[in-house]
């Protein structure tokens, strides 16, 4: 699918952890709760469409397109602040099973421009990588509701 798009943001991260945990983290209630923000329905099915409250009445809207265990996670915005909706967010993971290690390639793909809210959105992209490693490796994360803005 080819979108007239100008700017993605990328980030790449390493966790101590196997690729299992991570996908489990990224995929359920318990651990979107403790890594983006507590207030969250979610469910771990292709074709749902999850809600994130960020104070905002459950306004962020992710529907899951792709779900492949240990390996990759694909969502696209349905329903957010208008610089949102239609971008697709990427989780692509790989396990070094010999060094204990999984990396996390995080992607915001479809920007339409880039703004102070895309600059702010890239910042907060890297403090949720930050938050799930310290979940994964430590079993505490950094949601929402615990940071200072």
């Amino acid at each position: 699918m080819k979108k007239d798009c100008m700017e993605n943001i990328e980030h790449i991260n390493y966790i101590k952890v196997p690729a299992a945990k991570v996908f489990e983290a990224l995929t359920t209630q318990e651990g979107l709760g403790a890594v983006w923000t507590r207030k969250l329905i979610v469910k771990p099915e292709t074709g749902f469409v999850n809600a994130f409250d960020f104070d905002d009445n459950y306004a962020t809207k992710m529907k899951i397109l792709v779900l492949e265990p240990e390996k990759k996670i694909h969502w696209e915005c349905v329903e957010d602040d208008p610089e949102w909706v239609g971008t697709h967010v990427t989780f692509d993971l790989s396990e070094n099973k010999e060094k204990g290690v999984t990396t996390i390639v995080l992607k915001q793909l479809y920007w339409r421009e880039l703004t102070d809210f895309y600059r702010y959105c890239n910042y907060n992209w890297a403090m949720f990588l930050f938050s799930l490693k310290s979940y994964c490796e430590d079993g505490k994360g950094l949601p929402f509701q615990d940071r200072k803005f």
